[in-house]
């Protein structure tokens, strides 16, 4: 075909516009980094480069690894779980033995041979599980009531620690959790340290009452035989189950049950972690109650304490190695993450109730024999 010739004046014929084609868009968007800059200034990519070389801490050795972030900061440390299972066996086995041997694991007669320890196990054993489970539900207990707060929380905690002693009449020395307190503002230290001694009551008191009730306080206590003293509501039940016994204060090992002996000890764990001083339960309590006026209450707790003990060596004289343990950790409370968070009436209503505790469940004056 002939095209024709554009008349004078005419304006030019129109060349038809081809669309670019994927490829060439490809290269355009891979190129886009090199163009150069605005007014003729460098490239972006160029930009980027030189920003990073110019900055004093660029190191290119790690520069292919990734950036730390905020959110890298905030990590849980990873619990031990084999340290709390060794323990927790451990204190099963202690409890089952001082159970077994009817809270004398040091009597001659049981540990003399091999044979003699078989044989007192083959014939208690019962009693030694019912103390066992008993016992370590009320520890347990406790200590997952704080252990729960932390991680509601999200307070760094490790597992529940029990404390096995296999040559004491209690077999434990409790249990105990570690934690970074620190990171606790007013009242979540408030709620980590009430909710253990709470959650521990709810199983103490009835595994005491079922004891209580099975006591048998008929037989004679032998000369020099050991007993328990039994604190205030520990005494208002035997009042209740027993009104013929009312007003005993003292019960000999020979008229103990496991399930009295389990809530006896659950009593005086509660009771002596509720002490208004340093880093107990108590002492986080009553730091959240009252803040730094609670160091003045601990200071006159320390010191009647102190008063009586001397006063009373021939009952108290037990209680000084826990004293002189608590004056060398410190009676004062630190402060919290935030002091200045507030507890509400319902939380000032149960701290304040709990004060109580220590008075009603601590077996004042422990035990004689």
């Amino acid at each position: 075909m002939k095209s024709e010739a554009p008349t004078p004046g005419s304006p030019p014929p129109q060349q038809p516009v081809e669309s670019p084609t994927d490829s060439q868009t490809a290269d355009s968007d891979h190129k886009t980094s090199d163009t150069p800059g605005p007014r003729g200034g460098p490239a972006k990519g160029e930009q980027k480069k030189s920003l990073k070389e110019d900055d004093p801490f660029h190191d290119p050795a790690v520069a292919h690894l990734p950036e730390l972030k905020v959110s890298d900061l905030h990590f849980r440390p990873q619990r031990r779980v084999l340290l709390p299972i060794v323990l927790f066996l451990a204190t099963c086995a202690s409890t089952f033995w001082v159970g077994v041997t009817h809270w004398e694991p040091l009597e001659p007669r049981y540990i003399a041979t091999y044979a003699h320890m078989a044989e007192i196990i083959r014939s208690n054993w019962v009693m030694g599980m019912q103390y066992m489970v008993a016992v370590l539900a009320i520890l347990l207990t406790h200590e997952m009531g704080h252990f729960l707060q932390t991680v509601k929380y999200r307070i760094a905690a490790s597992y529940p620690l029990c404390i096995p002693i296999p040559f004491n009449a209690i077999g434990t020395m409790g249990a105990v959790i570690g934690m970074d307190g620190m990171r606790a503002d007013r009242r979540q230290i408030f709620d980590i340290g009430i909710a253990g001694p709470l959650a521990g009551l709810v199983v103490a008191i009835p595994v005491l009452w079922w004891g209580i009730t099975d006591l048998d306080l008929s037989l004679v206590p032998q000369h020099g035989e050991f007993q328990l003293y039994l604190p205030w509501v520990a005494q208002w039940m035997l009042e209740r189950a027993h009104p013929e016994w009312a007003g005993r204060e003292w019960v000999a090992i020979s008229q103990l049950n496991p399930y009295f002996m389990a809530g006896w000890v659950g009593m005086l764990i509660t009771g002596l972690n509720m002490m208004p001083i340093s880093q107990l339960d108590g002492g986080h309590t009553i730091y959240a109650l009252f803040l730094e006026k609670a160091h003045t209450l601990a200071k006159w707790f320390i010191s009647l304490a102190i008063f009586y003990v001397v006063s009373n060596l021939n009952h108290a004289v037990m209680w000084t190695p826990m004293l002189v343990l608590v004056i060398f950790m410190g009676i004062h409370h630190p402060p919290t993450a935030n002091d200045n968070v507030p507890l509400g009436p319902v939380r000032w209503a149960i701290g304040i109730a709990s004060l109580i505790i220590p008075l009603i469940c601590f077996p004042l004056e422990g035990f004689r024999q």
